[in-house]
C-alpha cells in the first residue's frame, strides 16, 4: 500500500502549492483559534478551492459543535474531518451520520496506556492518527514538535489505517516510519521556519524522504 503524506496546517496559497506540486497526499487546515496555523472560514475557502482534487483537504478541529462543522463544510467541503479533541466515540459516529464524511482521530500517546482507547475508536473511525502528548499546561493538542516514543507502536494490532505525527522532520521520518509501520505521516511545525509559517523548501524536503522510504522498500 503507498505511503500517505500529509502536510498540515497550511495557511498561504505559496506554500499549499509547494505542498501540491511536491506531491502530499492529504493537505491539512487548521479551523482552531488558539493555533498558530488557525485559518478563517473566507482563507478555508479560498484555499479549498486551490486544491482541486489534487489532494485530499483534511479539516482539523477540535472538540467542534455542530455549527463550527456546518460552517466548515460550506467553506472547504473537506474530504476527512480530522477530530483532535476529546471527542468521543458517540461524537464520532455523530459527525460520521450528520456530516457524510470520513473521520480520522488523533490520539494523542506518551504512554503504553495512552492504547486503551483505540478498540472503541477504531469501530467508528476510518483512520487513527497517533500524535505526541501535550504536556498539561499547553494551549493546544498538537504541533508542538515534540515526537513521542514510536516503539509503543511495535508490533501494534490495528486493522485500521493509521498515521504518525508529532516531532516529525525531514530527518527522523525515515525512522519513524520503520519502527512503526505506519503507512503514513504528517508534519506540522516539522516544516516550519516559525510557528505557523511553513517553509517551502521543507516542505519539499520533507516529503522527498518519506516518498524515500517507499523506494527502499519496493526494492
Amino acid at each position: 500500500m503507498s505511503l500517505l503524506v500529509k502536510i498540515c496546517g497550511l495557511s498561504t496559497r505559496e506554500t499549499l502549492q509547494t505542498a501540491l506540486d511536491a506531491g502530499a497526499d492529504m493537505v491539512g487546515f487548521v479551523f482552531f483559534p488558539p493555533s498558530p496555523r488557525h485559518v478563517s472560514l473566507e482563507t478555508g475557502r479560498d484555499l479549498g478551492r486551490q486544491v482541486k482534487k489534487r489532494a485530499l483537504k483534511v479539516a482539523l478541529t477540535v472538540d467542534a459543535d455542530d455549527a463550527t462543522l456546518d460552517n466548515i463544510m460550506d467553506a472547504l467541503s473537506p474530504d476527512i474531518f480530522q477530530l483532535h479533541g476529546q471527542e468521543s466515540v458517540a461524537r464520532l459516529r455523530d459527525i460520521k451520520q450528520r456530516f457524510g464524511r470520513p473521520v480520522m482521530k488523533a490520539v494523542p500517546v506518551a504512554a503504553a496506556a495512552d492504547l486503551a482507547v483505540l478498540p472503541g475508536y477504531a469501530a467508528v473511525a476510518d483512520r487513527i492518527l497517533f500524535d505526541a502528548r501535550a504536556p498539561k499546561d499547553a494551549t493546544r493538542p498538537g504541533g508542538l514538535g515534540e515526537p513521542f516514543d514510536w516503539h509503543l507502536l511495535e508490533n501494534l494490532d490495528l486493522k485500521l489505517p493509521y498515521m504518525v505525527s508529532g516531532g516529525l522532520h525531514a530527518g527522523n521520518v525515515v525512522e519513524a516510519l520503520r519502527v512503526t509501520g505506519a503507512g503514513g505521516v504528517d508534519v506540522s511545525s516539522g516544516v516550519e521556519s516559525a510557528p505557523g509559517v511553513k517553509d517551502p523548501e521543507m516542505i519539499k524536503a520533507f516529503i522527498r524522504a518519506a516518498r524515500a522510504t517507499q523506494e527502499l522498500s519496493v526494492r
